[in-house]
């Protein structure tokens, strides 16, 4: 509930390097995760990250929780956190919520993909 009423890192980024988007239209969620990526030559760091959800309780505190399990990771890093790793930091959700952190750790995903793909260009 803390993440829900109190949400990390919300709010759209204007300037960001990527933005990956996810939706479930049975129960109507829509996430857009933002990241801003920092690269040293060597590693890319997600420097920065936020979220826009619109959606449920549940959704809106599995967007909070990605972007505190990604900031500071390298994409490599990042790319492996995995839906049970969102439900488990955030001591578990309701079976029929699960859904939820499956649309952040996928956003989070489209994100990385949507960046290595620009920096393909």
């Amino acid at each position: 509930m803390d993440h829900f009423r109190n949400p990390r890192n919300m709010g759209e980024m204007k300037d960001a390097d990527a933005v990956g988007e996810v939706g479930n239209p049975v129960c109507g969620d829509l996430m857009y995760i933002y990241i801003k990526v920092k690269e040293d030559g060597i590693t890319e760091i997600i420097d920065d990250i936020s979220f826009q959800t619109f959606g449920c309780a549940a959704a809106i505190a599995t967007s909070s929780m990605i972007t505190e399990l990604a900031k500071g990771k390298t994409l490599e890093e990042a790319a492996k956190i995995t839906r049970g790793n969102v439900a488990d930091s955030l001591d578990g959700l309701p079976p029929i919520k699960l859904h939820c952190s499956n649309l952040a750790a996928d956003g989070l995903k489209d994100a990385i993909k949507k960046y290595r793909e620009k920096k393909k260009i």
